[in-house]
């Protein structure tokens, strides 16, 4: 194969540190919106690689979002898939879609669910480690802290999907004409 000149390597390493249609360096800020984008764009040539209908694409990932807010970790993809069957979405964008909860977005997006979820019952059901005296009392707490969160789920879950569903045929239809005129 032979040895890759300084400049060879100097040039592959660039491009994969900074954007491919750009000849120089970038900023700080243009290269730190470039990695943080960068798993968006890598989402949409994925979805644009898919095969099927762009409705059969986006139900997948819809129901798929719509997983993902729930918080049964390992089991997301499992539901993600049955739900897919039962509306006759892609599966395997479903799976994509149970992605947008993963360990940097737990956090944010469970606490978001359970706000949601105090908002709509009414209630304040707030966990304070320091107020539970013992398991008794922490274990009472559990069904009304687990039912709040569900429900908080199931509608962020349900507006999440609905919105990424419409995201996702457009881009997915806008992606396919523009292939089809080129």
């Amino acid at each position: 194969m032979g040895k890759l000149r300084q400049e060879d390597h100097s040039r592959l390493s660039n491009t994969f540190i900074y954007p491919h249609n750009s000849t120089t360096k970038p900023r700080r800020q243009n290269l730190l919106t470039y990695w943080f984008s960068k798993p968006f764009r890598l989402m949409i040539i994925s979805l644009r690689k898919l095969r099927g209908k762009p409705e059969v694409i986006s139900r997948g990932i819809a129901v798929g979002v719509f997983a993902g807010c729930f918080p049964f970790l390992g089991f997301q993809s499992i539901l993600g898939i049955i739900l897919a069957t039962l509306v006759r979405g892609s599966k395997l964008s479903a799976i994509a879609g149970t992605w947008i909860s993963n360990p940097l977005t737990y956090v944010p997006i469970f606490f978001l669910n359970f706000k949601v979820g105090q908002w709509l019952l009414g209630g304040e059901t707030s966990f304070n480690p320091d107020s539970t005296d013992s398991l008794e009392s922490f274990l009472a707490l559990g069904p009304k802290l687990v039912i709040t969160l569900i429900v908080g789920c199931f509608v962020v879950g349900a507006i999440s999907g609905i919105l990424s569903y419409f995201a996702s045929l457009y881009i997915l239809k806008r992606s396919r004409r523009s292939k089809i005129k080129r």
